[in-house]
């Protein structure tokens, strides 16, 4: 069962941005109701409204004009989940990262607010939970991940409580927060499991963030600190997985490998970790978990899944294998590098210009390479800025200097420029990555 609250969509804002825009009057797409959905035809259809549903619903608007896109999204807010670090350490409001999904959808799709229930694609067609149906020529998928908590015993029923918490919530990274400032020492715990998940730095953050406000408050000396990470290593590039360890190594935190969380008891504040074939017992006084996630269930039982869940997709074409005018973008789809809105990005200019290929009977000429980017909080004012191939597990830097040392100015750019890019430009579909950037500031590759 997924755990209601979380939502796999992102959303970008600054606090300017948000109070601004409760003063504009109400924008965007053209809402339907039930009725009219029924039997409706669309030159495009997307499922999702997080950043790579609006990204490419967004230019196809600007290509086909009104009424030609139905977005499928069921949900009224949307997050900049990016910013649910920031808020877990007092950094962000959670206002910052909260805008109206209606003031996001462009203005000339159609909102369809409702939840995509199964797939006919034989037949070009979205069943939704209603029962009613929606057909197209091309079809987007960009529904996201879901949050499994009852993969973790106990966790669904103690999160939220006795200094338990998750950032994967808009409810909880508040919680995070609340926790923090009330911790005066003891056994802090930081998880991550051994599956794909949102983000593979987040986990991290957090923890990088609680010893700074702690050592601020001076509770270094009365707490012990532990990243219990699932996966073989502390971060999939070696490169910053060195520079990581060496944070880890000089602020003192225990980093054990493959160690999976598999049970959780809020009440006695006890852990179960799984590390081999043996389990282990902790004790904590604060903790947080990264919950098990995947692809959304509709997706993991139809025909477009392969046999891990995800849609089914060419990892540089993006077009599904099997169904030519289906694509999928984000967290959903099968593509082997990091699920991040910087992913996102290039991932939506590719589905762009491949959807305008395919419509114009023109040879598909967009490749994704892979190429994802994790802005690594360390601290306050520090930051390790990581970007990558996915596919090739080597560093693609936008800029000429070593991105692996902690440095304020990418820190700056994470908490001031990134929600505003991811705003007006990305959810906009204009903004398709730093290739051109890196062009400029990094044109030889030095680092």
């Amino acid at each position: 069962r997924v755990f209601p609250i979380l939502d796999p969509r992102m959303l970008s804002s600054s606090r300017h941005a948000f109070r601004a825009a409760q003063r504009l009057p109400q924008q965007g797409a053209a809402m339907t109701t039930a009725m009219q959905r029924r039997n409706k035809h669309y030159k495009v259809l997307t499922i999702g409204g997080g950043a790579g549903g609006l990204a490419v619903s967004s230019a196809m608007c600007r290509k086909l004009g009104a009424g030609a896109v139905g977005i499928i999204e069921p949900s009224s807010v949307h997050y900049y989940q990016p910013g649910f670090t920031m808020v877990s350490s007092g950094i962000f409001d959670i206002k910052d990262a909260t805008r109206d999904m209606g003031r996001l959808m462009p203005k000339d799709a159609t909102w369809i607010k409702n939840r995509a229930a199964s797939f006919e694609p034989e037949n070009n067609k979205v069943v939704l939970e209603d029962g009613s149906e929606v057909t197209y020529d091309y079809l987007v998928i960009a529904a996201g991940m879901q949050y499994y908590l009852d993969a973790i015993k106990g966790l669904k029923e103690g999160v939220g409580k006795n200094g338990l918490t998750t950032n994967y919530s808009p409810v909880y990274c508040q919680k995070t927060w609340e926790f923090m400032q009330a911790f005066k020492g003891g056994k802090a715990i930081f998880t991550q499991p051994n599956s794909p998940i949102k983000c593979a730095g987040a986990p991290q953050k957090v923890m990088y963030l609680f010893e700074d406000y702690i050592a601020s408050k001076g509770l270094k000396d009365k707490t012990s600190i532990t990243f219990m990470q699932g996966m073989p290593a502390i971060f999939g590039i070696p490169k910053y997985a060195n520079a990581l360890n060496k944070v880890c190594n000089e602020r003192g935190i225990d980093v054990q490998l493959e160690s999976v969380l598999i049970e959780v008891n809020g009440d006695k504040r006890e852990a179960v970790f799984r590390q081999g074939d043996q389990d282990k017992v902790v004790n904590y006084d604060f903790m947080h978990v990264t919950p098990v996630m995947g692809a959304p269930e509709f997706i993991k039982k139809s025909v477009l899944a392969n046999e891990a869940g995800y849609v089914d997709v060419d990892d540089n074409t993006l077009q599904h294998k099997t169904f030519s005018n289906i694509f999928s973008i984000g967290d959903c789809s099968s593509c082997p590098t990091s699920k991040t809105a910087a992913a996102v990005a290039a991932e939506a200019g590719v589905v762009q210009d491949n959807l305008s290929a395919l419509m114009a009977g023109k040879p598909m000429t967009g490749s994704y390479d892979g190429y994802a980017s994790c802005p690594l909080v360390t601290g306050k004012n520090k930051l390790i800025l990581a970007e990558f191939s996915g596919y090739s597990g080597q560093p693609q830097e936008t800029f000429f200097y070593n991105q692996a040392q902690e440095r304020l100015t990418p820190y700056l750019m994470k908490t001031y420029a990134m929600p505003d890019l991811y705003w007006d430009s990305l959810l906009t579909g204009y903004w398709r990555g730093p290739a051109m950037l890196k062009r400029i500031f990094n044109p030889f590759n030095w680092n």
